[in-house]
């Protein structure tokens, strides 16, 4: 039987491993992409084996996202990896790789126009060159759903996130261009703007504590946003009732971004 595949890029942890989980309970085989070191690789494994206990379909490709040259020979794998009749019925956008550096400092070094240029092609450009790929082959079609990442960060200026926001601003701007250029295909676009949440990512962001303190301050549900809550509503949204929803940011959040 044809089956459906999600395809995370930047799915080893945060929000793509909690997706990955997801999808793989709901019987969708999972294709990651992700980039880690030798010293994180036992946590992607046990991961892989985690997903595989649901009796879906695995494929990890550990490397550069943002390289041609990598998309190509993990897209390759892919294909032959999958049954003929198997689609990648969803794509999310998910890599958190940039520069965390302010634009002027007194001392130090401040942002460069290589690590500006990186950050603007890792976490935005990626989506483009990605979906491109994948509907290209034919393996993104009628009735897929892109979706990526962003955050509440790309609406304020928080220390040293401006190549961040940047890129996350650009990242929505995609979002809604690859809406209207996929509308006929019938491949829908949205922008996911979960809450503030304890992740990697997170943690390496100056000042994270206490943009945690005054996110949970404010959530009227009494807590902050978990992978999990994305994780589960991807899933919700994936499905075939949401085919007319397109170019739009979402905001899975628990209220906390509309709370006073």
């Amino acid at each position: 039987m044809a089956r459906e595949w999600i395809a995370i890029l930047g799915a080893s942890s945060g929000f793509g491993a909690a997706t990955a989980r997801a999808f793989a309970a709901a019987g969708y085989g999972v294709f990651g992409v992700h980039l880690d070191r030798r010293s994180t690789m036992p946590a992607v494994e046990a991961l892989i084996a985690e997903l595989e206990g649901h009796g879906v379909p695995v494929l990890f490709h550990n490397g550069n996202a943002a390289s041609d040259e990598e998309m190509a020979a993990a897209l390759d794998a892919l294909r032959e990896r999958m049954e003929p009749d198997d689609r990648v019925g969803v794509l999310l956008h998910s890599l958190a790789f940039g520069t965390l550096r302010p634009f002027f400092v007194d001392d130090g070094k401040p942002l460069t126009r290589k690590q500006l240029d990186m950050t603007l092609d890792v976490m935005a450009n990626t989506l483009v060159y990605w979906s491109q790929a994948l509907v290209q082959r034919e393996l993104l079609r009628e009735g897929g759903r892109i979706f990526a990442m962003t955050s509440s960060g790309s609406l304020a200026a928080w220390q040293a996130y401006g190549a961040v926001s940047a890129a996350k601003c650009a990242l929505e701007s995609h979002v809604r261009q690859l809406a209207v250029e996929l509308a006929p295909r019938r491949i829908t676009a949205n922008a996911i703007m979960a809450g503030v949440t304890h992740t990697a990512a997170l943690e390496k962001i100056p000042g994270a504590d206490e943009i945690s303190r005054r996110a949970l301050e404010r959530n009227p549900s009494g807590r902050l946003t978990v992978p999990e809550d994305v994780a589960t509503c991807l899933v919700a949204l994936s499905g075939p009732g949401t085919s007319w929803m397109t170019g739009n940011i979402i905001r899975v959040d628990g209220g906390e971004s509309v709370a006073g």
